[in-house]
């Protein structure tokens, strides 16, 4: 079986017949014959055009195979955006078409700076820190001229004659070409031989930068897409960032287009509107808000035509799945990044609960002075109670039964509220606190739940201020309308704290003190102010009294000292 033989290519064929025509002159000169002159000169001529033919389709056969190099190179380093996969393909094509011993690529930094950014020698290996020398003087010529260098035998090129560089490394063959996008440098290529001289010439030079301006191209592309992609991280880890802000803000917020449609909707909204989201995006302001539209359109309105803020817009309604409830709206104009008006933004806050809770607070500073109750601390209160040593005072309304045959029932809670408020008022102009009103009684403490040295004198005080308010009533109310009072104090220790269950607690003092103050309050005259004589040991100093008979209550088996308060000292 015959041998397969590759085939010749045409240069390889036009070598073959100008040996052919050499040889059959050497034969004819063997044979001792001699050739005319004439056919000898054909066939030197015929030698010469056949080697020049053969060199140029050497060339061409050279330049077609670097063409369709260089596409295969551009269609590789085109086919990644990731800047240093794009770089180490760059830089091992580099060193194989150029048949460099090392290549280095070169790129500016943020500050301007040349950097190396990839080394990679003749085995596709990244070279070391230690071997990353390059001739600087032959960089900085492409750098300040923006045109390729290329010496055959750097030790000999007068170029460069006395450079440190290329002494001290030994640096011989080297080839350096810009790399230019839109005929800004944005870097350079350096490939060097530190052995062999003379293997870059014009061909690996034009070969180097052709392929360095398809280089530049895909480097360019590739740091654009890395920066996109940094800032595409960045815009998606803010946006994460804002979600989550948004979602966490305790205000429901809600934004709504020029056509009144609902483009944007947080959870708090949806938790305060009782709708999910797909409830509310996409749908009119006026049908998810329509237990307000109402009241809301005009200020909706308002704030369309004249751009403004609308800020603390309190409305009260009946909400269809929740009863009556009070909502609070900030409305502000929505503007895009030309300040032009997209819309309206709405941030709607829940008052129900704090109405209540403000409503509850006003009621209990009725009952409990307002000094007070900025000392309490709400965590520190417990079912349950603790033994405290307090001053009681009960103080009631003389002659309401009476009254009240002659007059209608709303007039005659006018009138009692009066009196009450009166009690009330003395009560907490010295801090105390009221425990309770029954029917036509006023029951109070002083000394806690914050101690007060001095409990004992500010019950007097707001017994005797008790008597100064009904006086001042007399001067403002009909004479049928001059009601009268009693007042008893006594001190002693009681269990105060929040008794009752965790559905129904009040905070009250439960103890035999507490009850001994009721009973004098029981016995007082008309207009008469009783404080037991243990209640007096404390504030005998300051207080004027009139002795009083000793007193026997119901449940006491000896007899209660007391005395009548006249007034202070």
């Amino acid at each position: 079986m015959a041998e397969l033989t590759r085939p010749q290519s045409l240069s390889e064929q036009l070598i073959a017949l100008r040996l052919r025509a050499g040889k059959i002159r050497t034969q004819f000169d063997e044979a001792g014959l001699k050739l005319p002159k004439v056919i000898l000169d054909d066939l030197s001529h015929i030698e010469n055009a056949l080697m020049q033919a053969s060199e140029k389709i050497a060339a061409f056969q050279r330049e077609q195979g670097n063409l369709l190099a260089l596409a295969d190179i551009g269609q590789v380093v085109n086919s990644s955006l990731e800047l240093d996969e794009v770089l180490t393909i760059v830089m091992d094509n580099i060193v194989r078409l150029t048949k460099a011993e090392r290549g280095f690529l070169m790129l500016r930094d943020e500050k301007g700076e040349m950097t190396t950014r990839m080394a990679r020698n003749w085995e596709m290996e990244s070279i070391n820190s230690s071997e990353l020398t390059v001739s600087k003087s032959v960089v900085g010529r492409v750098i300040e001229s923006g045109e390729p260098l290329i010496t055959t035998n750097a030790q000999e090129d007068t170029r460069f004659a006395g450079q440190e560089s290329i002494v001290a490394f030994n640096l011989r063959s080297i080839l350096c070409v810009p790399l230019k996008v839109k005929n800004d440098l944005i870097g350079v290529i350096y490939a060097d031989n530190r052995i062999r001289t003379g293997i870059f010439a014009e061909t690996e030079r034009d070969l180097l930068v052709a392929f360095a301006n398809q280089a530049a191209v895909a480097i360019d592309n590739a740091r654009l897409f890395s920066s996109l992609k940094r800032t595409l991280e960045e815009v998606t880890g803010l946006k994460n960032l804002m979600d989550n802000i948004f979602a966490s803000i305790a205000s429901g917020v809600i934004t709504a287009d020029i056509e009144n449609q609902i483009t944007l909707t947080n959870r708090a909204a949806e938790t305060i509107l009782g709708f999910a989201s797909s409830d509310i995006i996409g749908h009119l302001l006026n049908d998810t808000l329509a237990s307000v539209s109402k009241e809301l359109e005009p200020h909706l309105t308002e704030v369309r035509e004249t751009d403004k803020a609308i800020v603390g817009l309190e409305i009260s309604h009946h909400f269809p799945t929740r009863g009556n409830v009070d909502w609070r709206f900030n409305l502000s104009p929505l503007k895009d990044a030309g300040q032009k008006t997209q819309g309206v933004a709405i941030v709607l806050d829940d008052l129900t609960e704090r109405k209540k809770l403000e409503a509850q607070r006003r009621l209990f500073e009725r009952m409990v002075s307002p000094a007070v109750i900025e000392q309490l601390d709400p965590n520190s209160l417990q079912l349950g109670g603790k033994r405290v040593t307090i001053t009681t005072l009960f103080a009631d309304i003389r002659g309401f039964t009476t009254y009240s045959e002659k007059v209608g029932p709303e007039k005659l809670v006018s009138i009692l509220n009066r009196y009450l408020a009166a009690m009330a008022e003395a009560v907490l102009s010295q801090e105390g606190t009221i425990d309770k009103f029954m029917g036509d009684a006023i029951m109070a403490w002083f000394n806690a739940p914050i101690p007060q040295p001095d409990h004992t004198l500010r019950a007097v005080r707001s017994a005797l201020t008790i008597r100064e308010s009904v006086e001042k009533l007399y001067k403002e109310l009909p004479e049928e309308a001059h009601l009268f009072f009693g007042v008893g104090i006594h001190s002693g220790e009681a269990v105060l704290g929040l008794i009752g269950t965790e559905k129904r607690l009040e905070y009250t003092a439960i103890s035999d003190s507490v009850n001994t103050a009721k009973r004098i309050q029981e016995n007082s005259a008309r207009n008469q102010i009783l404080i037991s004589a243990a209640a007096y040991e404390s504030v005998m100093k300051e207080v004027i009294v009139k002795p009083h008979e000793d007193m026997a209550v119901k449940g006491k088996t000896h007899p209660l000292g007391v005395f009548e308060v006249v007034g202070l000292k």
